[in-house]
């Protein structure tokens, strides 16, 4: 969505492909801001859209952006996201950062900036329980230009869109573990859920699943910090994007009995199923 974004401020053509589970809402805002979104069998996961975008860009001589690979993502999130985090804390005492990782290039930049200011701080990366890619140790197979060359075989499915594809992102990978991992923490992909709903019905705060998955964790780690700790957890993603998604799959569109008692508490304006509209009533 950000590349759609940029390349329409520029004037730019933009061709995106995505996998196609990824929710509908996020094909229809890219196509709002003037990209055409090609979308991928489900079968072919993470690497299916990848091979797809670099076969359009060798067929057409378009530009690849490279977004797993490109080593100017994760130092843009060092230049600009970690100096923020850092800057925003400077009369606190953070202790520590939970994060997820899609691209990795939150984690390995932000990660870098918050090291160097604040070597004291904890970081925590949260990855999908069902795709424990880099619990499982087990390195992603390259091409020559870093993008994978096989699905990782410590894939599996999860709901935590925009997190863990079925490979291991050369950001990530690049990233210097023994300086920036302090845990790695699996997550359930319905507590991503879970999370994600109680954050909405008690906290007024409407985001993803992935910010559900990075709260849980933050939670989690809140029970065994010590007191006093501070915890910043990232939720950069918006509810609005998952309504097609299971997120959203037990929340009605219409009244229920209880909105249906409320609308005929009173005698004006009612909108029952199977009978004709009420408007004021004299």
């Amino acid at each position: 969505i950000a590349v759609a974004m940029v390349c329409a401020q520029r004037g730019y053509n933009c061709v995106i492909t995505m996998a196609e589970p990824f929710s509908v809402e996020r094909r229809r805002l890219m196509r709002m801001l003037g990209a055409k979104v090609i979308v991928t069998p489900k079968a072919g996961k993470g690497t299916g859209m990848v091979r797809k975008a670099e076969e359009l860009c060798a067929a057409n001589g378009w530009f690849l952006a490279h977004q797993f690979e490109n080593e100017a993502n994760w130092k843009f999130h060092e230049a600009t996201t970690g100096p923020e985090i850092v800057n925003d804390f400077k009369n606190l005492q953070l202790t520590h950062w939970v994060t997820g990782y899609g691209t990795g290039g939150t984690f390995h930049g932000a990660g870098k900036a918050i090291k160097a200011a604040l070597p004291h701080v904890k970081i925590i990366l949260a990855e999908p329980e069902a795709a424990g890619l880099l619990a499982s140790g087990i390195p992603t197979e390259r091409n020559d230009d870093g993008s994978p060359k096989t699905s990782h075989p410590a894939f599996n499915a999860h709901p935590i869109q925009g997190w863990t594809p079925d490979f291991i992102p050369k950001v990530l990978e690049d990233a210097p573990m023994d300086n920036l991992l302090d845990e790695l923490f699996p997550i359930p992909g319905e507590k991503s859920i879970e999370t994600a709903k109680a954050l909405a019905s008690t906290q007024g705060i409407l985001t993803g699943i992935s910010g559900g998955g990075t709260t849980y964790a933050a939670l989690e780690i809140a029970k065994n910090a010590p007191e006093g700790s501070r915890i910043l957890a990232m939720l950069p993603d918006t509810g609005e994007r998952y309504l097609s998604t299971p997120l959203f799959a037990d929340i009605p569109a219409d009244m229920n009995e209880e909105e249906l008692e409320i609308a005929k508490s009173t005698p004006s304006f009612q909108l029952i199923p199977g009978e004709e509209p009420v408007l004021q009533v004299a």
